[in-house]
């Protein structure tokens, strides 16, 4: 580095008084060293330094003319390759008279360099050194002495390290004392020591939603050409063979009923057998279940453009058809049967997507019931209600080209849905296959084949000439090629705010620079992905910790991401108040054996990282649902009540609230 001849004197100076205060065993700074595997043959090397309070470590940018830059050396190996340079925290630029130039600081005292590096053998150590100064404005400037490092370097397939995990061997920053999981030799579930957690009663309350979804789902199947012309039918059929109009309103009241419990039926052995509250969880955010999820909308996509017919088998239809002829209420109860075998084809994609989208957004087996439920009983009202007043049907249009109309925008829509599910496990296992401009491409166009179709424009098997265009017709066209340019505007820098969560987050994009692509920043917002490493942060900051209970194929997770934490004022609240750490229980990468156990909570075998933190969850405050997002002291206690999904007002006066908890904890 060169130095101005104005300010050479300086220097010497500043070089003088750091070697007295040196003299006197001042070290404002220390420094820890971690590595954590990316993959089988990529690390990522990190330098955490320490600093006192009130002295400032230097950026490696920092002009000449000022203080002395961080460096970091490497020594020269042959089977290391390094992935650009050391990459640093957002410095302070401030000009500074006694330079005489500006100078770039860190105001934080925890500063983490990192840098990535692949390796070529099988064993690889890296050695190199640091060097800078730090300086203290009442004191002076002290020159730390050549900080050597060394890394140990290993290529393991069979315990391949990928994403976020933090190696075993992370080093503690320095002076934060671990806080290590409470356990015995028979239990090893992850306790925070001291926390207290009554169950919470959000999952409950938004029962009613779900049960509204399933419901609304039920109404959309109604106008499927599988089911809607069993309306007239069947309350024609009650009326004329009941005698009276009071028997026929039983009878029609009984046929909804048992509609409505053969699917609530459908949800019952998810109660039955007990499933743990994060097995769901781990099902849903399968790559291999969201596969067989993307296959099977494609051939419901297909079975509804009319190239062919998905149905039950017909010995088992034609059976429960011959037991409807026996009469009275099992009679009755085999017509049900009947109506949902028929109408599979229809129903059967409908609820499914219902289903998983459920699954997907809030793994309990309740929400399954209530989705069956409010599904049930959209099904079997019309029945009951049509027969109580059959003047009703005059209002109902007539059976005619438009349900196939309805069939083909369905077949569509299951196209955009199986698109979600290859996502997910694309998201979950990182292939990057799906990333969010190609997924947006893909809906821009069946947005605007959507709107072609109810043009006249493109036609299907079943499809009958259009002779004339209704405006309810036309209408609808216009809304789904205007959906189709909103997906497309997403290419243009649009945020999307209204289907914030489903596409593919923003930090999953080729427009994404970052080298890590499992690095999840939002506006500057870094979080960690350990929670003892995150506690020893807090601890060493004296901040609070926020622990963002999250998931790669959460949707609300993703819209609380993209529309509340985006916020500058939330979003400068979490970066200056708070310690923040996002645990993800759908992460698929394996934990070292000697981390794996059987949790004494739930009994499942934790065995990866995803299901590490879904356990801690679990265990340490009686949820399972994404996003939750909990707040504790730097000590671990609990500040308030953690919330989920919420508003930028409601999250923000959470945030207020838990940190001005903190002195009275």
């Amino acid at each position: 580095m060169s130095l101005t001849k104005g300010n050479a004197s300086l220097i010497v100076f500043l070089l003088f008084v750091g070697g007295l205060l040196q003299a006197q065993i001042l070290q404002p700074i220390t420094w820890k060293f971690s590595k954590k595997q990316i993959n089988d043959s990529t690390y990522q090397l990190k330098f955490i330094a320490n600093t006192d309070k009130d002295w400032h470590l230097y950026s490696q940018f920092t002009p000449d003319g000022g203080p002395l830059p961080t460096e970091f050396e490497f020594k020269k190996n042959k089977d290391v390759k390094f992935i650009g340079k050391v990459k640093e925290p957002q410095y302070t630029k401030k000009f500074e008279d006694v330079f005489g130039v500006d100078v770039y600081f860190f105001e934080t005292q925890l500063i983490e360099f990192t840098q990535e590096v692949t390796i070529k053998s099988n064993q690889t150590e890296i050695k190199g050194s640091i060097n800078g100064m730090t300086c203290k404005d009442d004191v002076g400037c002290i020159p730390f002495d050549e900080v050597s490092f060394s890394f140990d370097l290993k290529r393991t397939i069979a315990e391949s390290y990928k994403k976020t995990a933090i190696d075993s061997d992370t080093v503690a920053v320095a002076n934060a004392p671990i806080v290590a999981p409470k356990s015995t030799s028979d239990c090893k579930d992850l306790i925070i020591d001291g926390l207290v957690m009554e169950e919470s009663n959000t999952e409950k309350e938004s029962y009613w939603i779900i049960f509204l979804l399933g419901f609304g789902g039920g109404l959309i199947a109604l106008l499927t050409p599988c089911v809607f012309p069993m309306i007239p039918l069947t309350v024609s059929f009650f009326t004329k063979t009941s005698g009276s109009r009071r028997k026929s309103i039983g009878m029609a009241a009984l046929y909804g009923v048992f509609i409505t419990a053969i699917y609530v039926l459908l949800a019952v052995p998810f109660l039955v057998a007990k499933i743990p509250p994060d097995t769901l969880n781990e099902i849903a955010t399968s790559a291999t279940l969201n596969i067989i999820f993307f296959v099977i909308f494609v051939a419901f996509a297909f079975s509804f453009f009319g190239y062919y017919e998905i149905t039950m088998p017909s010995k088992l239809t034609n059976k429960m058809d011959s037991a409807s002829d026996i009469g009275g209420i099992i009679g009755i109860f085999f017509m049900a049967v009947t109506l949902a075998l028929v109408s599979f084809s229809c129903t059967g994609p409908i609820l499914g997507s219902f289903l998983a989208g459920t699954l997907a957004t809030n793994p309990d087996p309740y929400n399954l019931l209530f989705v069956m439920l409010g599904f049930g009983l959209a099904l079997g009202l019309p029945f009951s209600l049509f027969a109580a007043f059959p003047s009703m049907m005059k209002s109902l249009p007539k059976s005619g080209g438009w349900l196939n109309s309805v069939k083909v925008i369905l077949g569509f829509l299951e196209i955009g849905m199986a698109l979600k599910f290859l996502s997910n496990a694309d998201l979950v296992e990182q292939w990057g296959i799906l990333k969010r401009e190609t997924f947006l491409v893909i809906w821009a166009i069946i947005g605007l084949a959507m709107a072609a179709y109810l043009m006249g424009w493109i036609r299907f098997p079943h499809d009958s000439p259009l002779k004339k265009r209704s405006p309810f017709r036309i209408g609808l066209a216009a809304f789904f090629a205007l959906t189709g340019i909103y997906f497309a505007s997403g290419l243009f820098g649009n945020s999307l705010g209204l289907i914030s969560g489903f596409p593919p987050p923003v930090f999953y994009s080729y427009s994404n620079k970052n080298s890590d692509e499992t690095k999840h920043e939002i506006k500057g917002l870094v979080a960690e992905n350990d929670f003892y490493f995150a506690q020893q942060k807090a601890q060493a900051l004296n901040k609070p910790l926020l622990i963002d209970f999250t998931g790669w194929a959460c949707v609300n997770c993703r819209r609380m991401e993209e529309n509340v934490w985006i916020d500058p004022e939330v979003n400068e609240y979490m970066k200056n108040e708070f310690v923040l750490v996002s645990l993800y229980v759908d992460e698929k990468m394996n934990l070292p054996e000697n981390e794996q156990f059987i949790s004494c909570k739930t009994g499942k075998n934790v065995k990866t990282v995803g299901n590490k933190w879904s356990n801690f969850q679990v265990v340490n405050f009686n949820s399972n649902s994404q996003p939750q997002y909990v707040i504790l002291s730097p000590q671990g206690k609990l500040l308030n009540s953690p919330i989920g999904y919420s508003s930028k007002e409601e999250y923000l006066a959470f945030l207020k609230q838990g940190k001005q908890n903190v002195s009275y904890r």
